[in-house]
């Protein structure tokens, strides 16, 4: 875990990176030697398109710290074992497992083969196009012999067709001649790799690792060979789920070279073998095209079919129309999406590889959800959170509002399913699962699973952010008022009513999204979305009564609706409970969080970070220490609902005690810290989420992309530091430009209306650049977007706070209302020698010697 981003200064002006390995390159990430943390490499580096992903392993197979080639949602299933069960805790995991691995092409000069942590590598690069969607490799290898061997290669995972993966892999003599052996193969890892490395069981005191299985997962259903062409075809044991892969090879040599070429198949292996006798100077190519295809009822025929369909069409129109494809694809992608940054290089490469990886996560997710780790790597079992909603749908909402639909369709598609769930929880309406892949609940601890609510209001806000910016009403009407009405009955049953002269709505037993801090009493989180739930629920369906009164006539009748709710739900927005302590001037972060004794983060050693790690939950409960941003986190996302001073002291109070030890708290910091006038640790806050696979920064980035972090960066640019603010219909901007950069300039597509934006010291510019005009806000000035450009002048860039770091809580030493002093400190080791307690009696205050009567 890396120190804390403002537990040293001016920690935005250090590049985390090793320059000479990852040398700075606008378009591209770049890298000149081999080694490393290859966990970190083979994820960073990793090509997909959000359907199918495929990890930057080597050509040649070795050395690896995971494979895996993955498709969003193929899973197994197995069951969970509670040593204390009760009812309604989650029965059945789900893990996503790797499909055949098809990135595998081995070389052999002199019978000697090329494994790169083993061989004297002359020159090397390897890089990742951004523009392009190539991962290119080139390798200048000296062989034991002597010889010299140029070998280069590409892989591709298709955006315009996403079922499909091409390769090349060029071998060329470039000093002596010799005999090459190329052997390309597609094996089932899932199945092989367990069974040469004995069998591993699903335990692990890692939550956010995959379970492993001691079962053979994958069963064969077929293999064939025609034409030199492979299909194996497989269903995974517990859940069902048919897959099928096919592969294609082609070979060019220099003029006179003969190749012999040989196809087998077996139940776990297709291979092809390319034979060659290569003389200086003379070049032998394979090319190689995969198809990726898999159904939960698919017969094996069908999916083996549709696989070879894929494949014809390559034959038809080549690699170098795809390749052609992918690049247009790209550049219209970053037309919408590029956020550019002057001044920085090393920021703008590290802002356009976070941007790339969503498209790489939801490009072709095409209906399925976005996975927590998109389809990089098996972290969190390729579950799907509320990551994708907070942290993903603004961005796509913004500049790819077809993938933002995608995204929000999956989530209508698991309506029943959290219908179900809501009834075993004994709620009305629907409670969607904290983690899935099939929709039924998956998270087997239910104080930091399962009594995360707030996932309904997460939902609610994203089909709401979605609609506002895009103007997709048709996608609200038919889909989004469903999950609005489910999720607002479900707040409205599950809160309660008291009164002591005014009516006033509590909401208990819920944890929030720090999860340091479980199952409580009004969460602050949560009751301020729930409210924002229950009042667009109200909103959406009273104002599709007036609009289509057959529409709402027949939504009453399919979900059974009693017109008292929709007054229900406006009483129940209207008498939530949004806690505010006098004592302190703050929000607290639940009824019962400030009566706990404050963890002194400052001086927790950092071999004990992060706490989930190192500590009992039981032992982490007792303190006021926060995992990620809860109370901050609703200042950006309801910021209307709060005053600016009110925005500081929550701040202020909250982040000396925030961890940091999730990777979805840092952006967020960013954003609120912008807004109330601490710039250095906006920026801080800025690097720590902007470096975080790439750097390493949480020491896990080998389990696969944080794409919920890549999409707060995001966030951190455009609502931090670009100012904007779209909680009603009309959108605000107020700027903080970091002092560093000379400009910031990003674009936004609302409800058809593409629009640039540039942020300079003293002014922002906009021009539109398709669609109707629009007006915006800034600062309280309405201005209209026009081709011809519009400028609003700037005084500053907010309020600026003197540098400082925020490391002591500012209630440490305060009284509370009960008249105890709130104290912090870090739970002893029990190992330690025995100290006597900092504040209990002592003889010299009057308590009785032990040692007389």
């Amino acid at each position: 875990m890396t120190p804390r981003p403002h537990d040293t200064a001016h920690a935005h002006r250090r590049d985390p990176m090793d320059r000479q390995q990852f040398p700075v390159d606008p378009w591209r990430l770049v890298e000149s030697r081999p080694g490393g943390d290859l966990g970190v490499t083979e994820t960073i580096f990793a090509s997909a398109n959000g359907y199918l992903g495929m990890r930057a392993t080597p050509e040649e197979g070795r050395d690896a710290t995971e494979h895996g080639t993955f498709l969003n949602g193929f899973h197994e299933t197995w069951d969970i074992h509670h040593a204390e069960s009760a009812y309604g805790f989650a029965t059945a995991g789900q893990t996503i497992v790797g499909v055949p691995d098809s990135t595998v092409i081995k070389l052999y000069v002199d019978d000697e083969p090329l494994v790169l942590s083993k061989a004297d590598i002359l020159d090397y690069e390897r890089s990742l196009d951004f523009r392009e969607g190539v991962l290119r490799r080139s390798v200048l290898w000296r062989t034991p012999a002597g010889k010299h061997v140029r070998v280069t290669s590409t892989r591709m995972v298709s955006f315009t067709d996403r079922h499909l993966a091409l390769m090349t892999y060029e071998v060329e003599m470039v000093k002596g001649t010799a005999p090459i052996l190329i052997s390309s193969q597609v094996l089932n890892r899932e199945d092989l790799d367990r069974e040469a490395g004995g069998t591993t069981d699903q335990g692990s005191a890692d939550p956010r690792k995959a379970a492993k299985f001691n079962h053979r997962v994958l069963l064969s259903e077929h293999t064939q060979e025609r034409d030199g062409r492979i299909h194996l075809g497989y269903r995974t044991a517990h859940s069902g789920i048919g897959v099928s892969v096919a592969c294609d090879h082609d070979v060019a040599t220099t003029d006179g070279v003969d190749v012999d070429l040989a196809t087998d198949v077996s139940e776990d292996l297709g291979r092809t073998v390319f034979r060659a006798e290569l003389a200086e100077g003379e070049r032998l190519a394979v090319t190689k095209a995969v198809a990726y295809h898999y159904g939960s009822h698919a017969p094996g025929r069908e999916l083996a079919d549709r696989t070879g369909r894929t494949l014809d069409r390559v034959r038809k129109y080549g690699f170098a129309q795809y390749h052609q494809w992918q690049a247009e694809f790209l550049e219209d992608f970053w037309s919408r999406s590029d956020v550019r940054v002057e001044g920085a290089e090393h920021i703008q490469q590290a802002i356009r590889w976070c941007i790339y990886q969503l498209a790489q996560a939801a490009a072709r997710a095409d209906g399925r959800g976005i996975p927590a780790k998109g389809v990089t790597g098996s972290g969190y079992e390729g579950h799907y959170f509320w990551d994708t909603d907070i942290y993903v749908v603004p961005f796509l909402s913004f500049t790819s509002p077809e993938w933002a639909r995608n995204a929000l369709r999956f989530r209508y598609g698991l309506l029943e399913s959290a219908r179900r769930r809501a009834t075993v929880l004994n709620q009305r309406g629907a409670l969607f699962p904290w983690r899935t892949i099939t929709g039924e609940e998956a998270s087997a601890y239910y104080a930091a699973g399962t009594a995360q609510y707030h996932i309904d209001a997460d939902i609610a806000w994203a089909f709401n952010t979605y609609t506002t910016v895009s103007g997709d009403q048709q996608f609200m009407d038919s889909q989004g008022v469903e999950v609005l009405v489910e999720t607002a009955r479900m707040w409205a049953d599950l809160g309660f009513w008291r009164s002591n002269g005014e009516a006033v709505f509590y909401i208990h037993g819920v944890t929030g999204p720090d999860e340091y801090t479980t199952v409580v009493n009004n969460n602050l989180f949560t009751n301020v979305m729930a409210k924002n739930n229950l009042e667009k629920a109200a909103e959406v369906v009273t104002e599709l009564a007036e609009r289509d009164p057959g529409a709402y006539r027949t939504l009453v009748e399919r979900l059974d609706i009693d017109e008292g709710e929709i007054a229900e739900w406006r009483h129940c927005a209207e008498g939530m409970y949004i806690g505010w302590d006098e004592n302190f001037g703050i929000h607290p972060q639940d009824d019962q969080f400030l009566d706990r004794e404050v963890w002194d983060v400052a001086n927790t050693p950092k071999d004990r970070f992060p706490l989930l790690l190192n500590f009992h939950p039981l032992v982490i409960y007792r303190f006021q220490v926060i995992k990620q941003a809860d109370v901050v986190l609703a200042l950006f996302l309801r910021g209307s609902e709060f005053t600016l001073e009110q925005k500081r002291a929550d701040f202020e109070y909250y982040d000396p005690i925030t961890t940091g030890d999730s990777t979805l708290s840092a952006v967020v910091q960013s954003i609120i810290a912008a807004e109330v006038g601490h710039q250095d640790l906006a920026m801080d806050y800025f690097m720590d989420g902007l470096f975080v696979d790439l750097a390493n920064l949480h020491q896990n980035t080998s389990d696969g992309v944080h794409i919920a972090s890549a999409g707060g960066v995001w966030n951190a640019l455009v609502h931090g530091f670009g100012g904007l603010r779209s909680d009603s219909e009309q959108l605000e901007f107020d700027p903080r430009l970091p002092a560093a950069w000379p400009s910031l300039e990003f674009s936004l597509l609302v409800r058809g209306s593409r629009f640039e934006v540039r942020v300079t010291a003293d002014e922002i510019a906009f021009t539109l650049l398709d669609g109707p005009e629009i007006e915006v806000d800034v600062r309280g000035q309405r201005v209209r977007v026009t081709a011809d450009g519009v400028a609003v002048a700037l005084d500053g860039q907010g309020p600026v706070l003197a540098p400082g770091e925020l490391r002591t809580p500012s209630s440490v030493g305060d009284v509370r209302a009960d008249g105890t002093v709130v104290s912090s400190t870090v739970p002893a080791d029990p190992e330690s020698p025995w100290e006597y307690p900092e504040g209990a009696p002592s003889d010299a205050e009057g308590e009785p010697d032990a040692h007389t009567s």
